[in-house]
């Protein structure tokens, strides 16, 4: 197995691995979410609005950040190969 190949694998375990978070997340945020938010509501005075939306924006973010560190650099190996 070539480097390349190996930094293939990686990035293809990387991919699943942060697709999983990202479905556990949105798992748990839509079927948790009135448990959520009165838990975060203790410590922080927000609306149920704002934290609808600082939860989407950081899903947004993650997400972004999978296809930008994960599956940009995996279809690269792909192509050079």
């Amino acid at each position: 197995m070539t480097v390349l190949e190996q930094v293939q694998e990686i990035l293809v375990w990387c991919t699943v691995i942060n697709y999983v978070v990202l479905i556990v997340w949105f798992a748990a945020f839509t079927g948790a979410h009135d448990w959520l938010y009165q838990l975060h509501h203790r410590w922080f005075q927000l609306s149920p609005e704002h934290f609808d939306a600082i939860h989407y924006a950081g899903m947004a973010v993650y997400k972004i950040g999978i296809l930008i560190f994960n599956l940009v650099p995996m279809v690269a190996c792909l192509l050079i190969s």
